[in-house]
């Protein structure tokens, strides 16, 4: 008899992972493909951050770090929360990670116990519910449209008898929407008045085209905060990122992230502290992706698609039902006959995605408008 393979382990795929080897099969026979599946910037890390991790290594500091993060670091991330937002948050309080996705893991099994329920708006980032559930946690999904900007609100938790957290995201994975200081103020009291931790994916923030971005920290004493290096300053695969917790969560998240991670990437932290200066450069990425939405949304909006409001990130996230109700068959369908890669809404919402696709317009001006004109050309052709 073969040795057993957890049941926790039997989660579903990425897809997003599946429609890049697709294209990368296309690509192999020569064709050329416009990514607009991953979830990544198009331009590379800011020079001084990669000049500040060569001289790091030099100075042979690549050893471990302590399992918070080193505390220039911890200070530097303290100090951006009163500079952006005129928020007091003490350094101590700053824990370095190796990117968000170990913070959302240390975040989960320090606020939640096996069997507890925590919130999350549909659609939503994939990798939320499948954590949650690896953990023994059960993830209660609120079901969102439209016309409450595809964000939850607090009517949404009032049809929810026993609830221990919430979990939302401004600017969102994948719609691109936000929850503005209304709405952040009266989650925060909801979770406040029912004891629910409320965790909030701030990992877009500084990419906002339309309104004001907010933090829970703002508005609720008791939140976790969640931010990461990867998308605003373009440093993906560093693999650093960083939360922000009640005093009373420090030594709990302290211990979990001594044992499961040791410590978070050095070189990776030491040139995380160049990338807060390099605001200036950054910007102008966050203004090139705006004129990437306002192009895809004029030359896609007349040929039948209709979109969230995308205020921020980087992804429009695409209503296709005129053309389709197999959101994954139609991704399959463009990308082999348009050559633009993008990924079906099924893989943030397995209700509803089959009416979806989320597009990433991160990508170079060239390829979004070679997107736009190639989609021109197909798309009449898959009308139901």
């Amino acid at each position: 008899m073969p040795p057993k393979i957890s049941k926790r382990s039997d989660i579903p795929a990425f897809r997003v992972m599946d429609v890049m080897t697709a294209a990368a099969a296309l690509e192999a026979q020569g064709r050329r493909i416009i990514h607009m599946e991953v979830g990544e910037p198009g331009t590379p890390t800011p020079a001084a951050v990669t000049d500040a991790a060569e001289r790091t290594m030099r100075a042979g500091r690549g050893g471990y770090t302590v399992a918070l993060g080193i505390p220039s670091l911890r200070e530097r991330i303290a100090r951006h929360y009163g500079d952006a937002y005129g928020a007091d948050v003490d350094p101590k309080r700053v824990i370095v990670t190796t990117g968000s996705s170990a913070a959302f893991t240390l975040a989960f099994t320090a606020c939640f116990d096996i069997g507890d329920r925590m919130a999350i708006g549909r659609p939503c980032y994939p990798p939320y519910e499948r954590i949650m559930r690896t953990l023994g946690i059960e993830a209660v999904e609120l079901r969102t449209t439209l016309a409450d900007n595809f964000q939850p609100t607090p009517a949404h938790l009032a049809f929810v008898d026993r609830l221990d957290g919430l979990l939302v995201a401004s600017p969102s994975n994948p719609t691109g929407t936000m929850i503005d200081a209304a709405g952040m103020a009266a989650l925060g009291a909801a979770c406040q008045e029912r004891g629910v931790r409320l965790i909030s994916d701030e990992i877009y923030h500084r990419m906002v085209f339309d309104g004001d971005e907010v933090t829970a920290l703002s508005f609720n004493p008791e939140a976790v905060v969640i931010n990461s290096f990867s998308k605003y300053y373009c440093m993906t695969g560093w693999r650093i990122g960083w939360m922000v917790v009640p005093e009373a969560l420090v030594r709990p998240v302290e211990r979990l992230a001594q044992n499961l991670f040791i410590s978070p990437p050095t070189v990776a932290q030491h040139a995380a502290l160049a990338a807060f200066e390099c605001t200036e450069e950054l910007d102008l990425r966050v203004a090139a992706y705006k004129t990437n939405r306002d192009l895809l949304l004029a030359e896609l909006a007349p040929l039948g698609l209709s979109f969230a409001n995308p205020q921020g990130a980087f992804y429009l996230y695409a209503d296709v039902s005129r053309f389709t109700s197999d959101s994954a068959a139609f991704c399959r369908a463009m990308l082999d006959g348009a050559g633009v890669a993008t990924v079906p809404g099924t893989d943030f919402d397995e209700i509803d995605g089959d009416r979806f696709i989320r597009m990433c317009f991160a990508g170079t001006a060239e390829d979004m408008a070679e997107a736009a004109r190639r989609l021109k050309a197909w798309l009449p052709g898959q009308a139901a």
